[in-house]
Order: C-alpha cells, then structure tokens, then sequence
C-alpha cells in the first residue's frame, strides 16, 4: 500500500547570492516588539547563533533546513547565523563553535600576538577572528542522544581566553509544534474518526520518548479519533507496528493517517512513507512557528551566556 502525500508546505527561495528573496515572512514579529535575544553583555556583540540538524544526503531535506536558517536571518539580520551538523553533512557542529570562541584561529599580529588580544585595543568588535560567544541551538525535535552527547560536548569551555558557548534546549516539546502538527494534518485533510499516529524519529534516549508523548497528548485535545505514536528508530513501536496497530482497530470507513513529526524530507521520512499508511502529512519546516522557536531557544540560551 502506498501512502498519499498530502499539504507539502511550498514557498519560495531565497537568493543565496544576496539578493531579494521571495521567501515570505516567516518572523512573527511585529514592529517595535523586543527582539529576542538581543540582549548581552555591554559592549559584547551577541552570541552566533549555530542552527544545528542532523544532517542528511537528501536535497530537499538540506534546501528545507537551510530555509529554516534563512528565514532565522530574514527574522533576525543583527545575529550571525550559522549551520552545523550531528553527522552525514559538514561542517560539524563542534568544529563551527570552535571556530566562534577559540582565539588560536585568530590572526597574528607582527609580534606574533594575537590581534584578539593586542594590547591597547579596547573595541572588542575589532580584529580578524576574535573570540566570541555562541548558542547552539539543537533543529532537533526531541531531547536525544546528539542533544545530550554532540551538542553537550561542542559547548564545553575551551580554556582561558576563550569565548563562551552554551547549548539550547531541543525545539521540542513545544504547545506550537502541537499546533504545528495538527495544521498538518488538517491539510492533510484527516478525518474526525481517523486513526493517527504520530512518527517522530526515535531515540535511545527516554527523555525523548516523553516528549513525544507530550506532543501526543496535545494532538488528542484536538483530534476526536485515536492519536499513538511510531518511531523510526531505537524506540518501540516502530511507525509500521504501529500504523498497523491502528489499521487492526480502525472503526469503518476510518484511514490510518501519520502524522510526520518530523522536520524536513530525508531517510525517517522515506521511511514513514513507507509504513502503510492511507496518509502522511508533510514533514513540519519551514514554518513561522519554527522561526519562532529557535529564537526563543536561542534567546533562552544568550540569557545564561549573558549570566556568567
């Protein structure tokens, strides 16, 4: 059986080369509001934001996630927006926050004395690759292993005269991604008495078991049918036990629908594509709501930077 993919969201693309962009705006913001995460230390420009996914070798997984950064820029242009990754894709996470707050990667002046340092320089925006601070901020859906392993190690502290850097929380469990997901499937055109199963990725991790689950139960205050929940990997059920699951207790003339929690295309979603649904919405990005979120992580994240 093969599922019918229905609502893939669609937007335009942005100029990589500079130029206008007919990406619309996905900020949520409003004119005058405080913009989040503007706040630092005086005098210190703020933390480089480093949007980090998992990677994969998929295209339009790659093109959806960089919209998702490019729309965090349009959102947000004072921030240095950069991208990293847990595996498949470079560069990787630890390498791209080294390169933020590690001084060695400075230039030398004359004297062999970094230009970050060089005494009497009091402007501590100039010189070539001076230390500075970052926010990780995991493009991850659930607290898992590259959350509490990856993302952990890349924000250790470097040592003495070095910058700092901190790590976000996951952009999950969030009230919005639960609305989020349930504006899928109503685009998905899902049924009061369809089954739906929520498939997220999976983890060996059990925290990020519980915060599926809590989306879970957010979908059920919206949907009168069953709601479960399937993973791809490392998690039981697996999203086809339990699409089929649902199938052996579907009411007549009731489909199975999964919901694809999951950001962007890739090898989860082939995946889920492949698990016997009648239905799967489309993967979650881009959306404002998404924009929104790593903002607010981000901005949550600056503030402890802005702490110590």
């Amino acid at each position: 059986m093969s599922a019918e993919i229905l609502a893939f969201p669609s937007g335009g693309t942005s100029d990589r080369a500079g130029g206008t962009s007919d990406r619309p705006d996905r900020s949520g913001g409003s004119p005058g509001a405080e913009v989040p995460g503007a706040r630092h230390r005086a005098g210190a420009p703020a933390p480089v934001l480093v949007g980090c996914s998992h990677g994969t070798d998929d295209p339009a997984g790659r093109e959806v996630i960089r919209a998702l950064l490019d729309d965090v820029r349009a959102a947000r242009p004072d921030l240095d927006v950069r991208e990293a990754f847990v595996d498949v894709q470079q560069p990787e996470v630890a390498d791209v926050v080294t390169a933020v707050v590690t001084p060695a990667a400075v230039a030398r002046g004359p004297e062999g004395v970094a230009d970050a340092a060089r005494p009497g320089d009091t402007d501590p925006g100039a010189g070539v690759g001076r230390p500075g601070d970052a926010v990780v901020v995991p493009l991850l859906l659930s607290a898992g292993f590259h959350v509490a392993v990856d993302v952990a190690a890349a924000v250790e502290d470097r040592g003495p005269g070095t910058g700092s850097a901190a790590a976000a929380t996951p952009l999950g469990p969030d009230p919005r991604l639960v609305a989020l997901l349930a504006d899928r499937l109503a685009e998905a055109g899902v049924r009061p008495d369809d089954a739906v199963v929520v498939a997220a990725a999976g983890s060996s991790r059990p925290g990020a078991a519980r915060g599926v689950e809590t989306l879970a139960a957010g979908l059920r205050e919206r949907h009168a049918g069953p709601v479960t929940v399937g993973y791809g990997a490392m998690a039981e059920p697996t999203v086809p036990d339990a699409v089929a699951a649902a199938r052996a207790a579907l009411a007549p003339g009731a489909r199975v629908v999964v919901a694809a929690y999951l950001l962007a295309p890739g090898f989860f979603y082939d995946r889920v594509l492949a698990a016997g649904a009648d239905v799967v919405t489309a993967p979650l990005a881009p959306d404002p709501r998404l924009t929104a979120i790593v903002l607010d992580r981000y901005a949550e994240a600056a503030e402890t930077l802005a702490a110590r």
